[in-house]
């Protein structure tokens, strides 16, 4: 036994280091999900071991700092050998033949997860929690800051996994989990339409049509002999407001046709407005001398 390869912690847990290689080199199902392929020396130390199952492992990059859960789907690689899908290869900055740490583990079964699709088209699908469950029985477990790959219609949908709840890492076997969404990461919010501004009057500028008063019948009065009119026109406003008050006086609902108020509310105005005399002229009617058909 090479001991290059293999590292016990000191409850006798299972920890192991391996040379990683991508799935694709002897299965291409194992592209879909979590799941690894392990040498057959590790079934013989798991078995001695008082371990959880199903078996769940954490596997962890030391040069880059990075850890993600999975679970073995067979023990069948060469000896000192992982094989790891690729999307998971991707997630911990993996390349072919570097040095991994595998370790079993224990996960809590999960209650929420928060997802986050790379693209506005998974928005499209017209059924995306079927869709996610379908694809999600390919993964044993999920893991805060990774990213799962889900294929529907022969496309493939990137998301990341922001949150997951109880814990950093979860198991999703034989668990009622619920599921947010963010939203994508090219989403871009539809532009609100920009309202222009209208100038707003001030308070000491009036609007033109209060300024303007009304002045109807306007100029000067001729009578139909030539003479100069000796009466001064009574404006049309003025006895409106007097015909106006008078009505008021009688009782509201009524309509007066002819009524005397009116005409001695007219017969007071004309009294007070000043009369001019002509310079020594006045009219009289019927001046002459009068003559008899008999004479």
């Amino acid at each position: 036994m090479n001991r290059d390869n293999y590292c016990y912690g000191r409850n006798s847990m299972f920890e192991q280091c391996y040379r990683c290689y991508s799935a694709s080199f002897i299965k291409d199902d194992l592209e879909k999900g979590d799941k690894v392929i392990m040498p057959a020396s590790a079934l013989d130390r798991l078995a001695k071991l008082n371990i959880d199952y199903p078996m769940l492992f954490e596997i962890s990059n030391p040069c880059a700092s990075k850890v993600t859960h999975c679970g073995v789907l067979e023990f069948t690689a060469d000896e000192g050998l992982i094989y790891l899908p690729f999307s998971m290869m991707e997630n911990m900055q993996l390349k072919d033949g570097d040095i991994v740490r595998v370790k079993n583990a224990s996960l809590p079964k999960g209650t929420y997860v928060k997802m986050q699709p790379h693209k506005t088209d998974f928005l499209d699908v017209s059924n995306p929690k079927a869709v996610l469950e379908t694809s999600l029985r390919s993964y044993t477990c999920l893991t805060t800051g990774d990213t799962i790959t889900v294929v529907y219609n022969n496309k493939e949908f990137s998301i990341n996994i922001l949150e997951t709840k109880p814990s950093n890492a979860i198991s999703i076997i034989e668990t009622d989990c619920e599921v947010d969404f963010a939203p994508p990461l090219d989403y871009k919010e539809p532009e609100k339409p920009v309202k222009s501004k209208r100038p707003r009057p001030k308070a000491d500028e009036e609007p033109e049509h209060k300024s303007r008063k009304l002045s109807s019948f306007t100029g000067t009065s001729r009578r139909l002999d030539g003479k100069p009119s000796t009466q001064v026109e009574v404006p049309v406003c003025e006895i409106n407001s007097s015909v106006s008050k008078s009505s008021t006086q009688r009782q509201s609902g009524k309509l007066v046709f002819g009524s005397s108020a009116v005409d001695a509310s007219l017969k007071e105005s004309s009294k007070s407005l000043p009369q001019k005399e002509e310079d020594g002229m006045k009219f009289k009617a019927f001046t002459g001398q009068k003559y008899s058909l008999k004479d």
